[in-house]
């Protein structure tokens, strides 16, 4: 018998989560069936969307998310010892899949897929750079804002695992670049470690007045992360025909319910600019993109990384005990790129 290890959360979150909301629980796992794998974790990604998502489940759960592992035993051929997997397992040790059954999972294609070639880099890229948030960046960066060379992009969350992987790609694709961020020291690494022409830190500046400066002539393309009111500055400032990605709403992720109107905050109205400038405003989640397509970003963020074009930043906290404080800070901002948990 193996004994595993999860992090489950037996009470609904109330604004920041809390220690006390989750436990971890020990088990044994059965012996394998025909078809079944065992996989060993090795990598957890924690994100933003684990707190948004938590909206969406009922108590108690097994927290969800991505995770790269590695089969340790296995019944079934395609999956052999030794196979590094991707699954949205969650935060746990080890578990039991069948990779022939669907996922049981609402955020996920398929229960596994085998991880990326990726040609030497580090396997935690998996949860990173080459999986979910990349395949993000990727396709709602480029299908839905449809950047042209010379254009100016403007990023929300700008140092997160997504937003620092949008900038990115905009300035691959020859757009100007202004991203937001929470502090003087996110603001100077978006400049002069990932090539942002503009950073902004969105707690000190006016927000507003900050943009008009940054972008005198509007915005042509906007990823959004955070919604609330800084949305609203920013889109007050685009062009005509512009194009906005609505990826996340980190801004209200710790409110009571994200999905009552009567309990969220306000902000100011953007019709009139909607209108005005006929823009395009689109919500994006990965799940949009049909998982046969993943390969297309993920070879090509490879590339970009290989030739050193990408940077694929990475905070990373050593051990499963401390998934907890990985991603309360996270939710805080503390990590300059996509944040990982070394189990």
């Amino acid at each position: 018998m193996v004994k595993a290890r999860k992090f489950v959360i037996k009470q609904a979150f109330n604004g920041v989560p809390k220690k006390e909301d989750f436990e971890i629980v020990e088990y044994e796992l059965p012996p394998l069936k025909d078809n079944e794998i065992l996989i060993k974790s090795e990598w957890i990604g924690v994100d933003p969307y684990h707190r948004g998502g938590a909206h969406l489940q009922t108590v108690p759960y097994d927290q969800f998310g991505y995770q790269v592992g590695v089969v340790v035993q296995s019944k079934n051929l395609k999956y052999p010892r030794g196979t590094k997997v991707v699954s949205f397992e969650g935060w746990c040790t080890y578990f039991i899949l069948n990779p022939n059954l669907p996922s049981r999972h609402q955020f996920f294609y398929d229960s596994i897929y085998k991880l990326p070639d990726l040609q030497g880099l580090p396997d935690s890229l998996g949860v990173g750079a080459i999986g979910m948030p990349g395949v993000t960046a990727y396709f709602g960066f480029l299908e839905y804002c449809k950047p042209v060379a010379g254009e100016t992009v403007v990023v929300t969350g700008a140092a997160g695992a997504v937003g620092s992987l949008v900038g990115q790609i905009a300035k691959i694709k020859g757009c100007k670049v202004i991203g937001f961020a929470g502090s003087d020291e996110k603001v100077k690494w978006l400049e002069t470690e990932l090539g942002f022409d503009k950073a902004i830190n969105y707690k000190t500046a006016d927000v507003y007045k900050a943009l008009k400066e940054a972008a005198p002539e509007g915005v042509n393309c906007y990823f959004d992360n955070v919604g609330g009111e800084i949305s609203s500055a920013i889109i007050s400032q685009m062009r005509l025909r512009g194009r906005v990605t609505v990826c996340g709403s980190i801004s209200a992720y710790n409110e009571k319910d994200l999905f009552d109107y009567s309990t969220l905050p306000k902000a100011t109205i953007i019709q009139p600019f909607v209108l005005a400038n006929q823009l395009k405003v689109r919500g994006f989640g990965y799940l949009y993109v049909g998982f046969s397509r993943w390969s297309e970003a993920f070879n090509e963020l490879t590339k970009w990384i290989k030739s050193g074009q990408l940077k694929a930043p990475e905070h990373v906290t050593e051990g499963f005990d401390n998934l907890y404080d990985a991603f309360v800070g996270m939710l805080a901002g503390e990590n300059f790129g996509k944040s990982v948990v070394k189990v």
